[in-house]
């Protein structure tokens, strides 16, 4: 995934060959020339273009496959006439040889060609279905300027075990970031069904604790449904009420968020509960209020998943987050999610977790 303010999901595009592959026939072409050259008065003249059609097939379309097969056939005519060999038995084999490596090379091309797009077909469908469950991230929402960062650890997929969403509503904006325990299908059938209760209820329940509730039976829920009983998801939830100069957010057992102004970064001391899918194994009377947090313009709010926290270098160690921003000096949200993108990287390599990032700050009057 290139570097950008917000997530950016790659278009599905057809699958191609290596670049080195379209050039094997030129490859076998000059080899067999240079066998030739090299041996003009070999009986083997225009042997090696017999297999030609069928390494063509590998990168080229069903009609150039058999243009390369009527190419080779004249060539090995030609290569035969010139060493006085056209009638010989052994190369009338070849040339059957070779006509039949054309018809099962274009029929391989064809195939070929068939599956490519079958696979393009249903990458674009569920890059589709992908996008619908992860939403790009608003440059704006609510007063609020948002950039954000989504990196699945298998690159190959749009969408892993991290959930993000922000959602301007009637009690202001509302934003949840979260990390699903677990990996593969299971867990992005999670971030799904808690995604859909986020997106049915933030525009419906006043209290930002009622919220979390919410999304906390509907993690068990899932579990019920599945019958897994260690499933939960760890998440911080946020509201910011348009010309206020503060957010409140709940933290249910997710990595501490970060408050950054133009000296400090301080990690943001919330209520220490329980993930979602786990609420009923506190105590009722536990249940915590949100956190109060001063955000004025220039200050912003950074949510992380332990992707970003637990990316270790190749000694081992966690990566250095708040001091790697504190030597950057800047509040701004794309800047800070630019230079995770890039920073956390180089820093870690592959990734073995998955990466969610949100920065949020108040626009200036």
């Amino acid at each position: 995934m290139p570097v950008a303010p917000r997530p950016q999901h790659p278009a599905a595009v057809e699958p191609r060959a290596p670049r080195w592959v379209p050039w094997l026939p030129v490859l076998l072409l000059l080899l067999d020339l240079a066998a030739e050259a090299i041996v003009p008065d070999a009986v083997a003249a225009g042997f090696l273009l017999t297999a030609l059609p069928v390494v063509a097939a590998f990168s080229y379309g069903p009609a150039l496959t058999a243009t390369t097969t009527v190419g080779a056939l004249a060539l090995q005519l030609v290569l035969a006439v010139r060493a006085g060999h056209i009638n010989e038995q052994h190369h009338v084999w070849v040339y059957i040889a070779t006509l039949l490596s054309g018809v099962m090379g274009t029929a391989l091309s064809w195939q070929r060609t068939r599956q490519n797009r079958t696979l393009l077909h249903a990458r674009t469908v569920a890059e589709t279905l992908q996008r619908t469950v992860l939403r790009p991230v608003p440059e704006r929402a609510g007063g609020l300027r948002v950039a954000g960062l989504y990196r699945p650890a298998q690159a190959e997929v749009l969408v892993g075990g991290d959930l993000y969403e922000v959602c301007d509503t009637r009690f202001g904006v509302r934003v949840l970031l979260g990390d699903v325990r677990g990996k593969g299908l299971g867990a992005v059938r999670t971030v799904a069904d808690v995604l859909g209760a986020f997106r049915a209820t933030a525009h419906d329940t006043p209290d930002l604790v009622d919220l979390a509730d919410q999304l906390d039976r509907a993690v068990l829920r899932d579990a019920a449904d599945r019958g897994d009983d260690e499933l939960f998801v760890t998440a911080v939830l946020l509201q910011y009420r348009p010309g206020s100069d503060c957010v409140e957010i709940v933290n249910r057992g997710h990595t501490t968020p970060l408050l950054l102004t133009e000296h400090t970064i301080t990690p943001v001391s919330c209520a220490d509960e329980l993930p979602l899918g786990l609420a009923h194994l506190g105590r009722p009377d536990e249940r915590g209020k949100p956190t109060a947090v001063a955000l004025p313009p220039g200050h912003t709010v950074l949510l992380y998943t332990d992707g970003v926290s637990e990316a270790r270098d190749a000694t081992g160690a966690f990566y250095p987050l708040a001091p790697r921003l504190a030597a950057l000096g800047t509040t701004s949200p794309d800047r800070l999610v630019s230079f995770l993108a890039q920073d956390v990287h180089e820093y870690a390599g592959l990734l073995a977790d998955d990466l969610a990032v949100l920065a949020l700050t108040p626009e200036r009057p």
